[in-house]
């Protein structure tokens, strides 16, 4: 039993570490790449194809009619725009978008209301609906916490001159990144997204993903890649990687920003990330074997496979926190095991790893104090993503195992300044689950690891433990925070 919690215990490490060189391997190649200057692409009213804008809406009254304004402004012919809005609201969202749309006809504007009574496919199936009806041969998608600029699509649609270029992706922007230390922390980890590992993979012709907004589509190509599925609850991921695998490629443009809400609450953070972890499982699930039998590349090959199944790390993390308990008796008990425990100084490198990949993006957003902000977020950052490893690893292995669940879509707010609220708010729901109260134990569960460590004079894992207890304290406090103060 103690050969297997070692065993275990081990390959979960290994596994973070592995994952780490990648992300190390991004990093160097996005800092190689900024090297190089890249010619802006610029727009010319040679190339002026008709253009459909998506919107995607399911009960957004909070945020809708911002939405419908931003897209109003786009500065593009307007007889070569087309805006639908894609409706499955069961509230009064659709009488809103009606009103509104009605307020935006003097601009001369094709609009049109979409509604669908069955919400069958969820986003995924509204967008094919969609697609179904577009007049346009490139189509813009935008959620509804996001608020383009009226250049978006002079931007962007120069780009699909070469006739390979399937995608279009720009990087996600955050109107209310300074709200609370949630927003600021999402936005740490979403900035080096967008910024490292987005233009490395572009830059490396690795495959990267359309992140579900922000960004166009070349019609032909959805079509080619076999549409929107509804199989995955990433149904911007499943897409992208089968029309890469189709030959298509995607062109990421880090210095067109998008800006939109983050979420202000914790249990709306969970509900995101729930969703991203379980379907992006889903999604290498159904399409790993296709990768792994391409004729890309062995690096490319590498690469799709820390990127489909990046979220397995949540669960090789909650694995080798919790054996790491047993795993202070086991050493103790065993002395003339110790080599095997010194050993772990190789996962050091990981950590080092992690850490240049997330002060580089930190470098590219936080001027003029890079450090002082690299410094108090980083360790947070870290903290709140080791406490949701218990939720987020319960999301992955229920898309490994193919364990279907519906839709859930994030609330959305309106809420950009330190003194908006989000109390009122219809959509959210707040209630203790067992995932939360778990998250609570496991909290006691590393006092009990720390204490482990002093009764038996084993500093090695005490900041770990340290950590970790600070990390599902916190994910705890803030998921039931709001039944407190609600």
């Amino acid at each position: 039993m103690e050969w297997l919690v070692v065993g275990v215990y081990s390959l979960s490490l290994l596994y973070i570490f592995l994952f780490s060189l990648g992300q190390l391997h991004l990093t160097w190649v996005y800092i190689k790449s900024k090297r190089k200057k890249e010619a802006e692409v610029i727009y010319d009213n040679s190339f002026t194809p008709h253009v459909t804008v998506q919107l995607p809406v399911f009960n957004e009254k909070y945020v809708v009619e911002r939405l419908l304004d931003a897209v109003s402004k786009f500065d593009y012919p307007k007889d070569k725009l087309e805006i639908q809005v894609l409706d499955d609201s069961t509230d009064e969202t659709t009488d809103i978008i009606l009103k509104k749309i009605e307020s935006l006809r003097p601009l001369g504007l094709d609009i049109k209301l979409i509604h669908r009574e069955d919400r069958k496919g969820f986003k995924a199936g509204a967008l094919d609906e969609g697609q179904k009806l577009a007049k346009g041969e490139f189509i813009a998608i935008f959620d509804a916490d996001f608020l383009p600029h009226p250049d978006f699509i002079k931007k962007t649609i120069p780009y699909f001159k070469e006739k390979h270029i399937g995608v279009v992706q720009t990087r996600w922007g955050h109107i209310n990144k300074n709200y609370s230390l949630l927003t600021q922390l999402q936005a740490f980890g979403l900035d080096a997204h967008f910024s490292i590992e987005q233009s490395a993979r572009s830059a490396s012709n690795s495959f990267i993903n359309f992140n579900g907004t922000c960004g166009m589509w070349r019609k032909e190509c959805v079509d080619d890649a076999g549409g929107w599925n509804f199989d995955t609850l990433t149904e911007d991921l499943d897409l992208s990687y089968r029309a890469q695998l189709k030959g298509w490629k995607f062109k990421y443009l880090e210095e067109v920003e998008t800006p939109g809400e983050l979420p202000v609450l914790m249990n709306a953070i969970k509900s995101q990330q729930y969703r991203w972890n379980k379907g992006g499982a889903e999604t290498a699930r159904k399409n790993f074997k296709q990768v792994l039998f391409s004729k890309l590349s062995f690096l490319n090959k590498t690469h799709a496979f820390f990127h489909l199944f990046n979220s397995s790390v949540f669960v090789c993390l909650l694995i080798a926190a919790i054996l790491s308990v047993p795993m202070l008796y086991i050493k103790s008990q065993h002395p003339h095991l110790e080599w095997i425990f010194d050993l772990g100084i190789v996962f050091i490198m990981g950590f080092l790893s992690i850490t240049l990949f997330y002060w580089v993006a930190a470098k590219r957003f936080h001027e003029p104090k890079p450090s002082k902000s690299f410094i108090s977020l980083y360790p947070r950052f870290l903290m709140v993503s080791m406490g949701l490893s218990l939720h987020n690893g319960i999301a992955v292995l229920e898309g490994l195992f193919g364990h279907k669940t519906p839709f859930i879509r994030t609330p959305k707010f309106n809420v950009t300044l330190k003194g908006d609220s989000w109390k009122g708010n219809d959509y959210v729901k707040i209630k203790l689950n067992a995932v939360t109260i778990m998250e609570g134990v496991l909290c006691l569960y590393f006092v009990f690891g720390i204490a482990t460590g002093v009764y038996l004079k084993d500093m090695g894992l005490m900041f770990f433990h340290i950590m970790l207890m600070l990390g599902f304290g916190g994910v705890f406090y803030y998921s039931v925070k709001p039944t407190i103060h609600a």
